[in-house]
């Protein structure tokens, strides 16, 4: 935890030390200081922590090598402690980061073994808005938490009680569609978690003042794909508790603007089904009509996302938001494209996509854009009905699945789709391997600056 300079005695200075620097930042410190780092090694390597000892062999300050400082969140290193205070010292390039990383570092997906309740704290460094990045980890840890949970202990149902918990403590509201009202509704949702014994449904999210600018976000909330049908294989299949990381990433940003109390009339749009296989699975070949009203040819029950993500986009379109924003952990096009550090963002809107891109930079999460090429809207044609949800071609499947969705929205004054991994495959400072938040710090602080804190 992040705690105020009273609260902790004898803080532990914790330095920054870059490998280029490390000669000359242990030329400053005491022979017995310098001589032990060397002779452990010390050399200011990413990822590398080294306490010093003072003669009572208590902690004197702690080294943390950075490498080249490309990695804000290497104070997350301190989480290696199971228990004392620190201080940022010398070498942090932005304490802000640096205080988010470390809180990030803190994060243990343990619903399922012992708590370990000791904790590191860190001294809230001077000019920092410490609210703020608490603000940000809890959003964080929640979408975590929602992305790491097994489909056993995640399905539709208890995806709605999370985004009901949500609301409670934020003062808004949730409706939720299901059965009869859902099929008519939102066929094509209905369609993708008919083969389930979890039934689908829609979560809507609300809050705010009706007369505020609109912000809505629309979540992928595929509880678990097996590809339906056109069945994953074993390996595909194995991480697929996490096809409802859209839904995380909206519910954790929706976290972030009600805790600030951004101005803003904020919607959150989730549609939740399992694509499991049965006898009510959709086919290869059917044809669903959509909410929009546009009929759909199925190629491959494997994606199943666009399908889930298109009506409740049109729900969302309906009523002109200022801002629309849907996420999903939509294509392994996108993965091969940009890998998995990278959100793919999809926008007409040039001026969107440049300060969506620098807002990424400003707090570490990247984003990066793709086209919508125009050509390719010819892949999506079909014989039978109005389009096919996929593409005719092998090529550009992340593009295509965004052209897919854009034609389910035309009425939103500002519309962006981000195509996410939602996962992190290996573990780096301040981000365990797991479910991981994407693009909603970059999306939390583009929309503080554009309406205000």
């Amino acid at each position: 935890m992040i705690v105020g300079r009273n609260e902790a005695e004898r803080p532990t200075p914790v330095h920054a030390v870059r490998k280029t620097a490390v000669d000359a930042f242990l030329g400053r410190l005491p022979s017995e200081h310098a001589t032990f780092a060397r002779a452990n090694d010390f050399d200011g390597a990413q990822g590398a922590v080294l306490a010093l000892p003072d003669p009572a062999g208590r902690i004197a300050m702690v080294l943390v090598g950075v490498g080249d400082g490309s990695d804000p969140f290497a104070s997350a290193g301190l989480s290696r402690f199971p228990s004392g205070a620190f201080a940022l010292g010398e070498g942090w390039a932005d304490p802000t980061a640096a205080a988010l990383g470390f809180l990030l570092g803190l994060y243990r997906y343990d619903n399922y073994r012992k708590r370990s309740p000791r904790a590191p704290q860190l001294v809230a460094p001077d000019g920092v808005d410490v609210t703020d990045v608490r603000r940000i980890a809890d959003a964080v840890f929640l979408t975590r938490d929602l992305i790491n949970t097994p489909a056993n202990d995640l399905g539709p149902a208890e995806l709605a009680d999370a985004a009901q918990a949500l609301a409670r403590k934020a003062g808004a509201t949730v409706a939720i569609t299901d059965g009869e009202e859902l099929e008519t509704g939102f066929p094509m949702i209905a369609a993708v978690g008919a083969a389930s014994a979890r039934p689908p449904l829609l979560i809507d999210l609300t809050w705010g003042e009706e007369d505020a600018p609109k912000v809505t976000l629309v979540g992928k909330g595929v509880v678990f794909d097996t590809g339906g049908l056109n069945i994953k294989p074993d390996r595909a299949m194995s991480l697929m508790k996490k096809d409802m990381g859209g839904a995380a990433q909206a519910l954790g940003l929706a976290q972030m603007i009600m805790d600030a109390g951004l101005p803003v009339r904020l919607r959150v749009l989730v549609g939740a089904a399992e694509n499991a296989i049965g006898g009510a699975a959709f086919r290869p070949g059917d044809v669903l009509r959509s909410r929009h009203g546009l009929t759909v040819e199925i190629g491959n029950t494997d994606a199943e996302g666009r399908l889930v993500l298109a009506d409740a986009l049109s729900l969302a379109d309906a009523e002109t938001p200022d801002l629309l924003v849907d996420f999903a952990t939509l294509t392994g096009a996108a993965r091969v494209a940009v890998g998995p550090d990278l959100p793919a963002l999809f926008t007409r809107d040039d001026v969107l996509a440049q300060e969506l891109a620098v807002a990424g930079e400003d707090v570490h999460d990247p984003v990066w854009r793709l086209p919508l090429w125009p050509r390719y809207e010819g892949w999506l044609k079909s014989d039978v009905a109005d389009v096919s949800h996929i593409s005719s071609q092998p090529f550009a499947g992340s593009i295509t699945a965004a052209l897919f969705l854009h034609r389910f929205v035309s009425k939103a004054r500002a519309y962006a789709h981000f195509d996410l991994f939602a996962w992190n495959a290996e573990a780096r400072p301040g981000r365990p391997k797991g479910g991981e938040a994407q693009a909603i710090r970059a999306l939390y602080h583009w929309l503080t600056v554009r309406y205000g804190g």
